[in-house]
């Protein structure tokens, strides 16, 4: 009987198994379909876009939309109704992304980035609009403790260990949607402007102090993990000396 061919999901074909075959055969055919069924779901939903996902995306889109706003003048309340509904897109992919068991690499890398584009442009756009309420050094703080701690993530990361946001964190990110939207609408009220400017001091205090506590966390990982290692080279250090194992020389420091 020769070969057949198979649909597979409307989108690849596998050729089908002859009616006999060897169990050698058999394997090696086995093992190909499963290979080829594999990489055919994974890219799948590697190019499939999610709700949460499309939320994130929709954040990054509104970013030039909410400095071209904020710098014509053109509206503050429009602005002010931007950048809201942007920094709602941020708590709602979130929540949509873990009910729907939704959780993506593309999601997990893209959030951050969203957030960071979103807070840092419309911080940069309010210094150039009112220097004054909006001092450049209160800015400098807070956007250099994002990049600090993605920094820390990205270094967390590579040695195999995970840094969760901290409620410090999330506090931190309320304070900024808070000043950001008052000093927005600092334009139509005097009221808002002060607010504005006392709550960007609480920005800047709660930014240093989970920066602090991201730091703390880092450095007790990446300490306990290199106290690990160290253990483990002196025990095996140790079981050679006593086994009289010729092997290579192991440092002592």
């Amino acid at each position: 009987m020769g070969l057949g061919v198979l649909m597979v999901s409307g989108l690849s074909r596998v050729p089908c198994p002859p009616a006999r075959m060897s169990p050698l055969i058999g394997t090696c055919y086995t093992r190909k379909k499963n290979r080829q069924t594999n990489a055919l779901y994974y890219n799948r939903d590697a190019l499939n876009m999610n709700l949460p996902n499309a939320l994130t995306l929709s954040r990054i889109f509104l970013v030039p939309v909410l400095v071209a706003v904020l710098l014509t003048k053109y509206d503050v309340k429009m602005a002010a109704a931007i950048f809201l509904a942007a920094s709602f897109t941020d708590l709602l992919d979130g929540y949509l992304a873990r009910k729907r068991g939704q959780v993506t690499t593309l999601g997990v890398l893209l959030d951050p980035i969203a957030d960071k584009l979103l807070i840092s442009s419309a911080f940069i756009s309010l210094v150039q609009l009112d220097p004054e309420y909006v001092p450049a050094w209160m800015v400098v703080i807070i956007i250099g403790r994002e990049f600090a701690v993605s920094g820390l993530r990205s270094i967390a990361s590579a040695q195999g260990f995970t840094i969760n946001a901290s409620g410090k964190g999330k506090i931190k990110m309320v304070t900024q949607v808070v000043a950001i939207t008052l000093l927005i609408l600092g334009n139509e009220a005097v009221i808002f402007h002060k607010a504005g400017g006392i709550a960007l001091y609480f920005v800047v205090l709660f930014a240093i102090w989970s920066a602090v506590d991201y730091f703390r966390t880092f450095w007790t990982q990446i300490d306990s993990r290199f106290k690990e290692r160290e253990r483990r080279r002196l025990s095996l250090l140790k079981k050679r000396q006593r086994a009289h194992v010729p092997g290579r020389h192991v440092p002592t420091q």
